[in-house]
């Protein structure tokens, strides 16, 4: 039975590009777990969204059960100094919050940043330019920055802290540290074969036409029936990222001072 008064029970709040997909579909995968869907619905930091009010984000956990766990993962809830009203609003909302946290090594996360917004067509420059040009590519690895408002409003412990090298080499420990945390009962088991979110590097770099051109089923059937494969290739090479963005000395001596002082 739809139950239209839920909230969520815990939030995963970041940090963007750090398995935070990984980690919302490895729970939606869990029994007496029930994650939103979309998996971000940014309802607390986004101006446009939490405009829709309360009750249509309580709508995104109105089919779990009554004893399900309702979760969900909003990585814009880190993301100072943007969207600077999303812990007000949350408490507003939710008084005492089970907030996770995950973080990646800062500088991978800032290439990974990267990787996305030129995949998006949001960035085309060099990375060494981009972190001059873009400052949310690292702000967002300012993990200190970013967490410390939530520790000063709601206290320590309604933080837990993940890492991502956990999510991938410690998965069943890792999983059962967010399922004390949020309250499960039983043991939660990693699923392996779950479909991988959000690989940057495997993505058409979007480009005018994109949705009519890569992603219409027509134009797909067209791709596969009339284009040779290897001219296929040549156009997916041009528009894939093909080596790993590599930051300058003098540019991550600078990041990695920016990092620390932050």
């Amino acid at each position: 039975m739809a139950n239209s008064t839920r909230l969520p029970d815990f939030i995963i709040i970041g940090a963007m590009k750090s398995a935070t997909s990984t980690l919302h579909n490895q729970l939606s995968a869990q029994p007496g777990i029930f994650m939103s869907s979309p998996k971000e619905p940014n309802f607390f930091s986004d101006d446009d969204i939490y405009n829709h009010g309360l009750s249509w984000y309580s709508g995104l956990f109105s089919y779990a059960n009554a004893r399900d766990i309702c979760g969900e993962s909003s990585t814009h809830y880190t993301k100072l100094p943007d969207y600077s009203d999303t812990i007000q609003r949350l408490k507003a909302a939710i008084p005492r919050p089970k907030l996770i946290y995950v973080m990646r090594h800062p500088v991978d996360r800032l290439i990974s940043h990267y990787m996305h917004q030129w995949s998006e067509g949001v960035i085309s420059c060099d990375i060494n330019q981009a972190i001059d040009r873009y400052p949310e590519l690292v702000d967002y690895s300012c993990y200190g920055m970013q967490i410390t408002p939530y520790l000063q409003e709601f206290g320590h412990k309604a933080v837990l802290p993940l890492f991502f090298d956990d999510l991938k080499k410690n998965k069943d420990r890792a999983l059962n540290r967010v399922g004390t945390f949020i309250g499960c009962t039983q043991p939660l088991i990693w699923i392996d074969d779950l479909t991988q979110d959000n690989q940057s590097s495997q993505r058409i770099r979007r480009f005018y036409g994109y949705e009519l051109l890569i992603n219409s089923r027509p134009m797909a059937w067209l791709r596969k029936n009339l284009i040779p494969q290897a001219l296929r290739n040549r156009i997916k090479k041009r528009l894939t990222m093909q080596q790993r963005p590599q930051i300058s000395d003098v540019q991550l001596a600078r990041l990695l001072k920016s990092l620390i002082e932050t």
